[in-house]
């Protein structure tokens, strides 16, 4: 029963990771994409661990660039999805969670995941200048933190708590 009850919820993670990166981007261009496509990886990776989280943002990638491309898959970004749930369960995966280790754990996410590998890979397909693309990327995610930090406060946290009461 509970094997099934993680494939269904991981399988509902999944679905909406696809939905909140291909359809409700907050903003979105060539190099910039700031959506909360996070929450729902984060959240598979405090509920059931780092393997499960990553492998909410490994699938949901897959799947969102097999069915609504936007431009060339390129496995970089599906490594990147997969060790971005890895860092948020190695990080908050049976931890009380509180504001100090989300902040750690987003700006670790953020220095490894968002400026150094995404980055690297937008260098790669674009051959872009890395000073303009370093910019944009910095600007990026000085936007994105607070809202990682308040959503994963604001809403995983407490639907952890919820389900820790349930069992």
């Amino acid at each position: 029963m509970k094997k099934t009850r993680t494939l269904v919820i991981t399988s509902l993670l999944v679905a909406i990771t696809v939905i909140l990166a291909r359809f409700l981007p907050i903003f979105r261009n060539d190099v910039i994409r700031i959506s909360i496509e996070f929450l729902p990886i984060a959240l598979g990776s405090i509920i059931f661990g780092p393997l499960i989280g990553g492998l909410t943002g490994l699938l949901a990638d897959i799947i969102g660039a097999t069915l609504f491309p936007s431009g060339t898959f390129f496995p970089g970004f599906t490594l990147s999805a997969f060790l971005t749930g890895i860092i948020y369960g190695l990080l908050l995966y049976k931890k009380n969670i509180t504001v100090i280790k989300i902040v750690i754990t987003i700006i670790i996410k953020v220095v490894i995941i968002d400026l150094v590998m995404v980055t690297t890979w937008l260098l790669i397909i674009y051959k872009m200048p890395l000073e303009a693309l370093l910019l944009s990327r910095i600007i990026k995610c000085a936007i994105i933190v607070p809202i990682e930090i308040l959503l994963i406060y604001f809403v995983a946290r407490p639907i952890k708590n919820h389900l820790k009461k349930l069992n």
